[in-house]
């Protein structure tokens, strides 16, 4: 079982360094065409389950750093959810402002128009502890948006069903999207990556590695997919450094994300629109 230690990156715009040559060697990379980090373009235009995903912006209330991480619509009642990780949305216990997501962001155009968030929900255990190893099975977080009094989905399509596996569940044949930025990446484009995933860590609800895929910046927040599917989160990877880089993914199982779901869904559906 894979150890994770406290050297992970948590994959935003700020941790954006020098990136070795190529940080998957290259038997490990299962996308077709994948590069250095096993990632590829998604090809154009963005259909299906492509346009369930997008951009989600913010800002730090203290740095002032604006926040760049991606997202995903999840299915639910108010059809007003998107999914993306517990540290897109909190910054050292302080929740970001002026968050919104662009769905099916596209060579800086919003396709689909950019929808302000209303309210963001994160575990519990974000909020109320300093940054540890021990967070990651919870960086998992949910952004409720409304926009000229329509519900996201009716724009988008229909919105992935969240998918909960135990801890120690590997799958194989995941799908990570999500819109890298820094060198070599334009942070305009959505980049696909294929990989298997072991189990991570035993805390919890425990995590899923892969490390067929090395995330990088601006990669937060975006969905782990599996059989149309949402089976996870992008969450953080290993340092930049590291010659066999691997990706961490926040699982969707247990009762704080169900909680924090329903808690979500229940509060946008008593929400008025406009």
């Amino acid at each position: 079982m894979l150890r994770l230690v406290l050297s992970l990156v948590l994959i935003d715009p700020a941790a954006v360094s020098e990136v070795p040559q190529r940080n998957v060697p290259q038997s490990r990379v299962l996308t077709p065409d994948g590069d250095r980090l096993g990632y590829a373009p998604v090809p154009r235009p963005y259909t299906g389950v492509r346009r369930l995903s997008g951009v989600l912006l913010g800002q730090d209330p203290v740095t002032r750093t604006d926040v760049f991480c991606g997202g995903t619509v999840i299915g639910s009642r108010s059809r007003s959810l998107v999914l993306t990780a517990a540290h897109c949305l909190y910054r050292e216990g302080r929740p970001l402002r002026n968050l919104a997501f662009l769905p099916a962001y596209d060579r800086g155009r919003p396709r689909l128009g950019v929808w302000p968030a209303v309210r963001a929900w994160v575990p519990p255990q974000w909020r109320n502890q300093p940054y540890s190893a021990d967070l990651l099975p919870y960086d998992v977080g949910l952004v409720g948006v409304i926009r000229r009094k329509r519900p996201l989905e009716a724009v988008t399509g229909r919105g992935l069903s969240p998918m909960a596996t135990a801890r120690g569940t590997s799958l194989r044949g995941l799908e990570l999207l999500g819109y890298p930025v820094g060198r070599g990446y334009p942070g305009t484009r959505m980049y696909r990556c294929l990989g298997d995933t072991v189990e991570g860590i035993s805390k919890g609800p425990g995590l899923m590695v892969t490390r067929n895929c090395h995330a990088a910046a601006g990669g937060s927040g975006g969905p782990a997919l599996y059989g149309g599917a949402l089976a996870g989160v992008v969450s953080s990877s290993s340092p930049y450094k590291d010659a066999k880089g691997y990706t961490v993914l926040t699982r969707l199982g247990g009762r704080t994300f169900e909680r924090m779901f329903a808690r979500a869904d229940r509060s946008m559906r008593l929400r008025r629109p406009g």
